[in-house]
């Protein structure tokens, strides 16, 4: 069908076949320059059956020998789905601020949301969290679609964490996009994460070392990080805002609305996020200083940065966020007349802290003597900021003489532990819970006035109309939180090895060190998509359709978060984009193993792992 004044981009072909009962029907479609005798004969079936034989060998390429059957097929169909899910995105913001009344330079009209963004023009090919019902971009989520993307088109991938960073995106002041709907809204920054990743995958797995990139990625980030130090730090104190930060309803208030008792918030995430961002900085900034030594004194910045965040999160007392007696990290309400109270939520937002972590070489560190020693004489001459971080330098040493720049002692790292190992709080069947079990019998309610604000752990959909009431935070697993908590576990084995073990579930008896309580996580996750021992697959949940059919059962669908307690998949169905992360972890734990990250180091252990299974040794 095409549009009788021949005009336009868009043409559809309509075939209209009846197919009797138990029959079948073959429609053959081909799209060439020019005309062909026979374009349907032997031809046309030689090529189709080379491009199964390449997208077999493609898939075989990057399946672990160690996996079983339906675990390559979740895998294969993950890494499909995220090249599936690329979409043209357009918009002329300008033009649109015009067409809705709004003159962006003119005080006087209307105001209207993505106002202050008219100089963004949109005109790219995006990874999408769903093509068909989040057709658009999202900032945090496009970096989880790079870390999935990587492993099968690392060039598309690290194209993707650049596009937002472009000056036709990125805001004068520093700040990336949310997404269309508000991109005034913040999202988590993770960009800084997820190019170092990338760098790292693309070193380990394909020989090649790309400066450029991660020259070009820091220098914008470096606006991003003072737009989040000089715009959401409002009382300069190093503890940070940010609103909803992609957790949508996981606060007792809606955490990007004026709040209803007056006064702002404290978050722990909030801050949690920029001590990652201060991190994944400070390492591009020592891995670019290795060819530029120009680097290193933006390094030893962003060192001082994260050792006063450190210093600010882990302050002890009544208004600290740490909680001593419950063992956790909370948000915290400063109110008009200057009190403050810590809202007690047992929720991801107490988890993301210990994510705040990296581990450090030796061989790093003897490359940039003068940021160490500046490093260490900063903390002689504030040894009360040496308390607020993981021990680490001479006398602290890990494992292989690993460091470790962290922002959770091990003392706090094993009560948190404790709690999201627990079966009863945060530790699913099928990963770690957005929000504690432990609020399904006790639920935080919190009075303002004569109205009751109360967060209850719902394992499936919202009960709450914020955020649209279309996801939930308050309860069900999402994997790219959950990818984050598995990095952070890898960060510490490397550093802590067999010295730091832990009951995996809590109270079980059963000790694990931290490579193998990631690799339970993982296991978990994975276990969402796989059959059980009765052919059902939890993603799948009730529907017998999906559960049973020939033609469905084996045909997975990537949802975008799942259910808390039976891992039955929710929101959006085809949201491949962040869920597709689980086909990464697969991969990643299908090829390494514990003993050569601690002699060898996470970067090395990927690098021998990848040569072990291309030559079969």
């Amino acid at each position: 069908m095409v549009d009788p004044n021949r005009m336009g981009t868009k043409a559809a072909a309509h075939y209209q076949v009846n197919v009797a009962a138990g029959g079948r029907a073959v429609v053959r479609l081909r799209l060439q320059s020019g005309t062909a005798a026979e374009p349907f004969g032997t031809q046309f079936d030689q090529i189709a059956d080379q491009r199964r034989r390449e997208a077999d060998e493609f898939y075989q390429a990057k399946t672990p020998p160690r996996i079983g059957s339906d675990a390559t097929n979740m895998l294969r169909q993950a890494y499909a789905g995220m090249l599936w899910s690329k979409q043209y995105f357009f918009l002329d913001a300008n033009k649109w601020l015009e067409e809705h009344g709004a003159d962006p330079l003119r005080p006087t009209t209307r105001i209207v949301r993505n106002r202050e963004w008219f100089h963004m023009v949109s005109d790219d090919v995006f990874s999408m969290p769903d093509k068909w019902e989040y057709p658009w971009f999202a900032a945090w989520d496009l970096a989880f679609h790079s870390l999935a993307l990587s492993m099968v088109d690392i060039d598309f991938a690290k194209q993707q964490l650049d596009l937002l960073l472009d000056q036709v995106y990125l805001h004068p002041t520093g700040q990336i996009p949310a997404y269309e709907w508000n991109f005034s809204d913040v999202n988590p920054p993770v960009q800084a994460f997820a190019a170092i990743f990338l760098y790292r995958t693309e070193q380990a797995l394909h020989r090649r070392i790309d400066l450029d990139f991660l020259k070009r990625i820091f220098g914008k980030l470096t606006a991003n990080f003072g737009w989040w130090v000089n715009r959401k730090d409002r009382s300069g104190n190093n503890l940070y805002e940010g609103g909803f930060l992609g957790l949508d309803n996981i606060g007792v208030f809606d955490r990007s609305a004026p709040l209803p008792t007056g006064g702002y918030l404290e978050q722990a995430d909030g801050t949690a996020w920029v001590a990652l961002f201060c991190e994944n900085m400070l390492e591009i900034a020592c891995e670019l200083a290795e060819y530029d030594s120009t680097y290193e004194d933006l390094a030893a910045n962003y060192a001082l940065q994260l050792v006063l965040i450190a210093r600010s999160l882990n302050a002890v007392g009544a208004d600290g966020m740490w909680d001593e007696d419950d063992g956790f990290y909370y948000d915290v309400l400063r109110l008009p007349n200057g009190t403050s109270t810590r809202l007690k939520v047992r929720s991801m937002v107490g988890l993301l802290p210990l994510c705040a972590t990296v581990v450090t070489e030796r061989a790093q560190r003897e490359k940039m003597p003068k940021l160490v020693a500046q490093y260490q004489a900063r903390l002689r001459q504030m040894p009360e900021l040496l308390e607020s971080l993981h021990p680490t330098g001479p006398g602290h040493y890990g494992v292989a003489e690993h460091g470790i720049i962290g922002l959770v002692n091990p003392q706090r790292l094993r009560r948190i532990l404790t709690r999201m190992l627990d079966e009863n709080e945060f530790l699913s069947p099928y990963g770690i819970r957005s929000l504690s079990r432990y609020h399904a019998e006790h639920p935080y309610v919190f009075p303002v006035h004569s109205q009751e604000y109360r967060v209850s752990y719902l394992p499936a959909e919202s009960d709450s109309g914020m955020f649209g009431g279309n996801s939930n935070w308050r309860g069900p697993i999402w994997v790219p939180v959950n990818t984050l908590i598995i990095r952070a576990l890898m960060h510490y084995f490397a550093y802590h090895g067999n010295n730091f073990k832990i009951e995996c579930p809590t109270g079980s008896g059963r000790l694990m060190n931290l490579f193998e309580v990631a690799q339970e996580i993982t296991s978990r996750l994975a276990r969402i998509f796989l059959r059980d021992e009765t052919g059902r697959r939890p993603v799948f949940g009730g529907s017998e359709k999906f559960q049973r059919d020939p033609y469905w059962r084996d045909h997975l669908l990537f949802y975008e978060y799942f259910h808390g307690d039976n891992g039955a998949g929710i929101g959006a169905s085809h949201q491949t984009g962040w869920t597709g992360v689980v086909a990464g972890l697969v991969e990643y734990f299908g090829h390494i193993d514990a003993q050569t990250i601690l002699q060898g180091g996470l970067a090395t252990a990927l690098e021998k792992a990848k040569e072990t299974f291309e030559t079969g040794t």
